[in-house]
């Protein structure tokens, strides 16, 4: 976590992911997201699942994040806002 905390520059988060992690890692960080995302803004599961072909099972584990997680999904939704 204090690796990320250090880092200010989207080029060099980006640098750090693709060595931390393989290329699905990161995709399937960003689909997470993009659920997220779709969650929020009230599409339903079966619309998400179709659009994305992300499982019911991580729609519904990222929807229980949303709703009682950590606050870090809520937190880059309104962030971009």
């Amino acid at each position: 976590y204090r690796a990320f905390a250090t880092l200010d520059d989207p080029v060099e988060i980006k640098a750090l992911m693709e060595d931390l992690c393989t290329i699905r890692e990161v995709d399937e960080m960003a689909q997470r997201l993009d659920v997220a995302f779709r969650l929020d803004a009230g599409e339903s599961y079966a619309s998400i699942q179709e659009k994305t072909g992300v499982s019911a099972t991580t729609i519904a584990r990222v929807s229980k994040c949303l709703n009682y997680g950590a606050e870090g999904y809520r937190r880059i939704i309104d962030g971009e806002r």
